[in-house]
């Protein structure tokens, strides 16, 4: 899973999530100093422990839960095979816990904290130059190079753009399977690839009811392929070999001897068998002689 971005899609910070920041912020100020004070504590949401403060609430995440979800991150990352398998199912329920408390304490070190939330999703963040189009030649790069190595039978694609038409056609060409994810109801790429779905029907979780029935019409898709008959030369020549076909004698090349035999059970004394005989000679045989 990867995203690609410039710095400005990163760094940007929307004019009111601007505001939030700076109200929350003075209303922290006064808080610590005592001039406001709120009725109930602050509760955290991984250990449950509560503070009177949201800064000493922020100082108690940093030190303990931020700390101990990077060396989890960090143990997973250095794992291989099974052992990285068996890590990510024992740290999966104690990560998703972190990623939903970081959200509401921490406030995002760059822009909105895009990058931060992509990376807590598991994908893996890079920066292009801040030129035109910078992102979508690197991303449709890595979907190219990913299809060349045979390296996935299904891409997702978060993007309405439809400059990444010629990769999902590409894709489809290749017998991968194809969804793209957008807010565009009737886009291009919505059109081309085989599943498409917008946002709203992901929040509201209707994308994840109708992708068991999508699964399933891959899989009866994929055993409909596996029975199709495609002529492959080189195999049919290994299966039938002409050096092994034993070629057996054809009854019209007897056919002379056959005619050479009917001739002579026909043949008399009164001339050939294609010969008829006429009515006189017919009289003349059926009259006795006296």
């Amino acid at each position: 899973m990867v995203a690609y971005a410039n710095s400005h899609t990163f760094s940007s910070v929307p004019h009111a999530v601007r505001q939030r920041r700076k109200e929350k912020e003075l209303y922290n100020r006064l808080e610590s100093k005592g001039v406001i004070k709120r009725n109930e504590p602050h509760v955290c949401r991984v250990c449950g422990r509560k503070f009177y403060t949201n800064e000493k609430l922020v100082n108690h995440f940093k030190q303990l839960h931020e700390s101990e979800q990077t060396k989890r991150v960090n143990q997973i990352a250095s794992a291989r095979g099974s052992r990285r398998v068996k890590l990510v199912a024992k740290y999966s329920m104690k990560m998703e816990k972190y990623k939903k408390a970081a959200r509401d304490i921490l406030t995002p070190r760059v822009g909105y904290g895009l990058a931060d939330e992509l990376k807590r999703a598991g994908f893996w963040v890079q920066t292009v130059l801040d030129k035109p189009e910078a992102a979508d030649h690197a991303l449709e790069s890595h979907m190219v190079d990913m299809m060349d190595h045979r390296r996935v039978e299904c891409i997702v694609l978060v993007s309405d753009d439809y400059d990444f038409a010629n990769v999902i056609r590409e894709a489809k060409l290749r017998c991968l399977k194809t969804v793209v994810v957008g807010d565009t109801s009737d886009g291009v790429l919505k059109r081309i690839a085989d599943t498409s779905f917008s946002w709203e029907e992901i929040l509201m979780g209707k994308a994840k009811k109708e992708a068991v029935s999508v699964v399933e019409n891959w899989k009866d898709r994929d055993i409909l392929k596996r029975l199709e008959w495609t002529y492959n030369p080189e195999v049919d020549k290994k299966k039938y070999d002409p050096a092994d076909v034993v070629i057996e004698e054809s009854e019209d090349e007897n056919i002379e001897d056959i005619c050479d035999n009917v001739d002579d059970d026909y043949k008399d004394g009164g001339g050939a068998w294609w010969e008829l005989d006429s009515d006189e000679n017919v009289t003349n045989e059926q009259t006795p002689k006296v």
